[in-house]
């Protein structure tokens, strides 16, 4: 009896501690451990969309792209080196396409054709995409609008430590389009995906993501600095919000997704029920899918994006403030650059290994989803596995 009473206290305090933390500033942690540490993972994980509230996508299924798929793309062999980096880095699907044929489709446990994953930071390029077609629609001006015109509020944050509040204002009134999709906002925000207590666990596991926003100054003059933020990008989803009267999935649905001929629908991760979409991630969809989406771009935008600004986005970006060299070499607007055995590429990418590969001068896109990655011992932007997943590609299935 006095074990059982025990346990009852226990079991009392633990539920008192969880409703004091979540009606604090750190209630977002419950959710975060509950989709973490409760089953089994560190910290985010590519099948985590099922934790979060969704809203759908919509394909349409009398419209979808039929993939030329080369017969025995299933049972492609692959080399040595391939197999131990996918698994390795946990890997969930391995796709390549060449000439728009489906030459590899692989799949590992838990994971099947059927399966979304979560896109992580490849949803800042679909983001990307969805702004520049605002754009060329003629709801947005152009990438040079300042952010303030569709959120004044941005950047209104006064007594901030070690910033003169007149600087920050300025740097504020600065802030562009351009400069939030280029990755040279100069928010105050840490990309560090390991501490509960960050910016970025709190914008992901919060509750009410605009809140979030308004609390974050620019504390470096725009365009001066590169620094990789996922909030620079969720300030774009809530201007494309604000200039459509739009949420994001059904822009998505309607510009994207059933254009591409989309064979299933995707889902985008929300705050909270009925919420704002977590544009910086959290795209979630199956690898065909993707696949699809890479070959749209492969194909100049297939006549949904302007192919003029798609050849723009995937080289580096020059800043106005400094035209004398790129502020990353691996980073244009929203496209990462890389390279491997003399051969160029971009690509889509997001936490964990999510990535859209598109190798141009091979006719080929190839498309990984997983929980893990491996860098280099340099500590490049470009890591070792994406690397490995382009070489190892182009010398199977790229002659």
């Amino acid at each position: 009896m006095k074990a059982f009473q025990r346990f009852l206290l226990v079991l009392g305090i633990a539920a008192v501690l969880t409703g004091v933390v979540w009606v604090s500033p750190w209630g977002y942690l419950v959710k975060g451990v509950r989709l973490t540490y409760l089953i089994g993972q560190k910290s985010a994980n590519y099948l985590d969309y099922k934790g979060f509230d969704t809203r759908e996508i919509a394909n349409d299924p009398s419209k979808v792209t039929p993939l030329v798929t080369l017969e025995g793309a299933s049972a492609a062999a692959l080399s040595e080196g391939l197999v131990a980096m996918l698994g390795k880095t946990e890997s969930g699907a391995f796709l390549v396409f060449r000439n728009d044929t489906l030459v590899c489709e692989k799949y590992f446990e838990p994971v099947d054709g059927l399966v979304p994953t979560n896109s992580f930071s490849m949803a800042k390029t679909i983001t990307c995409l969805l702004v520049e077609q605002a754009i060329e629609r003629g709801e947005i001006s152009s990438w040079d609008e300042p952010v303030r015109k569709f959120l004044p509020w941005v950047g209104a944050v006064k007594d901030v430590d070690g910033y003169r509040n007149e600087a920050l204002e300025e740097n504020a009134r600065g802030l562009t389009l351009r400069h939030l999709i280029t990755m040279t906002a100069g928010l105050a925000w840490n990309e560090s995906y390991v501490s509960p207590f960050g910016i970025t666990a709190k914008a992901y596991y919060g509750s009410d993501i605009e809140a979030t926003m308004r609390k974050v100054p620019v504390v470096v003059k725009p365009g001066e600095v590169f620094e990789y933020q996922s909030g620079a990008t969720q300030l774009l989803g809530l201007v494309l919000e604000q200039v459509t009267g739009k949420h994001l999935a059904e822009l998505a649905s309607e510009r994207i997704w059933k254009p591409l001929g989309a064979e299933a629908p995707a889902t985008w991760s929300l705050d909270k029920e009925n919420g704002r979409e977590l544009n910086f991630c959290c795209f979630n969809a199956r690898a065909r899918d993707f696949g699809r989406l890479g070959l749209m771009v492969m194909h100049h935008g297939d006549g949904m994006i302007d192919s003029g600004f798609l050849a723009m986005a995937q080289r580096p970006f020059v800043s106005a403030n400094h035209p004398e060299a790129p502020r990353s070499l691996n980073y244009g607007h929203s496209f990462w650059l890389g390279e491997v055995d003399g051969v160029k590429f971009s690509y889509f990418q997001g936490l964990k290994g999510q990535y859209i590969v598109l190798i141009p001068s091979r006719g080929m896109v190839v498309v990984r989803t997983g929980n893990g990655i491996e860098r280099d011992a340099d500590g490049g932007k470009v890591y070792a596995c994406v690397k490995t997943y382009v070489s190892e590609a182009m010398k199977l299935f790229g002659r």
